[in-house]
């Protein structure tokens, strides 16, 4: 085995050693600089393989459990799925693939002594029958997080998620003007709410229209509350918790003065330069949106921390290094942020509440809850087919539920709850 096909499945397997051991997402995991000696060939085959493998890890595990007595440790385990994913899912050479392996698990001092053991299973997973993989379940979220949303949507909706999640998610942007143009310049469609979606993906910093920031990258779904919002030329609107800056863009877009608060400097460095790219603007403020005190806005974005738990099919590395033992803080969290955001109104403005998750705790309950807490307070129902959606997701409090089984012909979307409050006059 030639170092350079070697060396992105060393850091492959080094990514999914540090999700699934220590709990670390793969922006963070990539962050280590695992990736920072590799060609920007093996860079993208190295993620993409650890990617496609937390997709369809639940897949292989099922492959591999006839062939092993017991579940080896986990760093081992992981270089059994990255060997089966890469054998059934990638098309690999089944020979190439097992050397591999071995090697890698034989340069870990602790894991040397489980080469014959990965050596003997790959080769009988790859004599598995033509259609094997294909015959195996749609991979499956894990009990933590698959058990509430059971409880919450039923399971024919969770075979949905599922489903949308392991088939992963296109391209979407969301453009400045003219989407019909854009769409028919970059081979994509627009979808029902206006944004274009590219279904073959492809380096988005080489796209046409990148440089020139006629566009930026925002799922179909994120673009929604922000349209909730509506905007007014002149409007003093702040976007709390901004990062990673797209509804601070569409806000600007519409001709808001807007002010973009978030906790970290350096995500709102990407911020600007986005903005900047666009030649868009906005006041970009460094601050813990809960110590922020400047009142008397007519509108404002508040796109909680969360979960995450609605962007799985964006990001699979999610339900592996997440346990779900952080929810409850979470939405303590986002109760509070919804108190002090009421505070920075002025009588008569809107506050949009939104979380990119599945979990109603998150979304229908929270406005529910904020309802009951602030007497006057009222919820603007959303104009669903003014925004390409469909009615029947305005959920019963007057909020906008959006999941990742919706649209299933048009490639899903990102699972997001939105809704606008209004303060008393």
């Amino acid at each position: 085995m030639t170092q350079a096909g070697l060396a992105p499945r060393i850091a492959a397997h080094r990514l999914l050693d540090m999700i699934t051991t220590e709990g670390r997402l793969l922006t963070e995991a990539m962050a280590t600089g695992v990736l920072d000696r590799l060609s920007p060939e093996d860079r993208a085959r190295a993620q993409r393989l650890a990617v496609d493998t937390l997709r369809h890890a639940d897949r292989a595990d099922r492959m591999l459990k006839p062939f092993m007595a017991k579940r080896p440790p986990l760093s081992v385990r992981n270089a059994l799925r990255l060997g089966t994913v890469e054998i059934w899912h990638a098309g690999e050479a089944a020979h190439g693939v097992v050397n591999a392996y071995v090697e890698i698990v034989g340069h870990d001092k602790k894991s040397s002594g489980m080469k014959g053991l990965v050596n003997a299973v790959l080769r009988r997973v790859s004599e598995e029958r033509p259609g094997a993989w294909d015959r195996l379940p749609t991979p499956r979220l894990p009990d933590w997080l698959r058990g509430p949303l059971i409880d919450a949507w039923g399971k024919e909706a969770i075979a949905g998620f599922e489903t949308a999640h392991a088939a992963g998610a296109a391209l979407d942007l969301t453009v400045k003007s003219d989407a019909e143009g854009w769409a028919k310049k970059l081979g994509g469609t627009v979808l029902p709410t206006g944004s274009v979606r590219i279904a073959g993906g492809g380096q988005v910093t080489a796209m046409e229209g990148y440089d020139t920031g006629d566009w930026w990258v925002q799922d179909a779904a994120a673009a929604i509350p922000a349209r909730m919002l509506a905007a007014q030329s002149g409007e003093r609107v702040l976007d709390l918790c901004s990062a990673p800056g797209g509804k601070t863009m569409q806000l600007s877009a519409a001709g808001a003065e807007v002010t973009a608060v978030d906790i970290s400097a350096a995500r709102l460095e990407r911020v600007a330069a986005n903005l900047a790219r666009c030649g868009l603007a906005a006041t970009v403020v460094a601050f813990d949106a809960m110590a922020y005190d400047e009142g008397g806005w007519d509108a404002i974005l508040l796109d909680a921390p969360c979960s995450a738990t609605g962007t799985i099919r964006r990001h699979p590395d999610l339900p592996h290094c997440k346990d779900g033992s952080e929810f409850g803080e979470l939405i303590a969290m986002q109760e509070a942020m919804i108190d002090h955001a009421l505070t920075l109104l002025k009588p008569g403005g809107r506050l949009v509440f939104c979380t990119c998750s599945l979990l109603p705790d998150e979304g229908e309950v929270q406005v529910e809850e904020a309802l009951e807490r602030h007497p006057g307070l009222t919820i603007d129902a959303p104009d669903a087919a003014g925004l390409g959606l469909s009615p029947d997701w305005i959920s019963p409090e007057g909020g906008l539920r959006l999941r990742p089984d919706y649209w299933p012909d048009l490639g899903g979307m990102d699972g997001f709850f939105a809704a606008v409050l209004r303060k008393p006059a």
